[in-house]
């Protein structure tokens, strides 16, 4: 079952009756991430894939761009009270050219001393980082491929079915084939292992792979901040976008598709990438 999941005991009460059973779940553990030492980030996530998480951190964190920005990542070398290595601190070394990451850096936007921060302010604070502009790219997505593309996905998923489907992204070209899954307790992280995968095979900026981003959930302005700052041309999703993610796309002239289904699809930026 490895680390992805656990079995414990359980209750379980059906018309007035009970038994006791095994039942699996989905694992979560920290992962701290230290960059020179100190913890820039602790997400709590599914284990695996550690270094393209850690990769896509950094990258939606606007520390890195690239491949060529990371020297090392590396589990840390410690034990616990048992001798055992958790391997969950993971220690990165950026390249020298790479200034490391400034305390708080990880806020959407810096509030100082007001006490008057907007949406509008988190979408002109992503403009600081953003290195791959997804405007000029030259990506199309047809909506009935879009529509299919929850169903591909689901085929390529790789967590065992008893801890029911965890959130997932992934990386398609303009045919609708399935390019790379990561899958997560966490939206968040998944997209992260996915964009991180990304910068280890040095496909940055994602538009110029001909590649969009699908994510099964809700686009938050979170999730849009990280495909735009990878260059994602393209974030479709299978629920609702909130209302700063279609502002944040809107400014960055990046496509965002929801409510992918069987019978259409919403677009609510850049439609002349979703020819009908």
């Amino acid at each position: 079952m490895g680390r992805t999941a656990v079995r414990t005991p359980v209750r379980r009460i059906t018309d007035g009756s009970s038994r006791n059973r095994q039942h699996t779940l989905a694992a979560e553990e920290p992962l701290v991430v230290r960059v020179a030492g100190r913890t820039v980030a602790v997400p709590l996530r599914t284990p695996g894939q550690d270094v393209e998480l850690a990769h896509g951190v950094l990258l939606a964190e606007g520390v890195i761009g690239s491949r060529a920005d990371v020297r090392t990542a590396r589990y840390c070398a410690g034990t616990d009270d048992q001798g055992h290595n958790t391997y969950n601190v993971l220690d990165v070394a950026l390249a020298p050219h790479v200034p490391p990451p400034e305390p708080g850096a990880s806020l959407p936007v810096d509030p100082g001393d007001s006490c008057a921060v907007t949406s509008t302010a988190a979408v002109d604070a992503v403009r600081v980082h953003a290195r791959h502009d997804p405007a000029n790219a030259p990506f199309t997505a047809r909506a009935d491929m879009l529509a299919t593309l929850p169903s591909a996905v689901r085929s390529r998923r790789r967590t065992p079915a008893a801890t029911g489907a965890l959130p997932a992204a992934a990386l398609f070209d303009d045919s609708g084939a399935i390019i790379a899954v990561r899958e997560d307790i966490d939206q968040h992280n998944a997209a992260d292992k996915l964009l991180g995968w990304a910068v280890m095979r040095d496909r940055m900026p994602v538009s110029a792979y001909g590649t969009g981003m699908l994510i099964t959930g809700r686009a938050t302005f979170t999730l849009a901040r990280k495909a735009v700052l990878a260059g994602v041309p393209l974030l479709a999703t299978t629920q609702d976008p909130t209302s700063p993610a279609v502002d944040l796309a809107e400014a960055h002239g990046m496509t965002l598709v929801g409510s992918l289904a069987t019978n259409g699809v919403d677009v609510y930026t850049r439609g002349d990438r979703v020819p009908e």
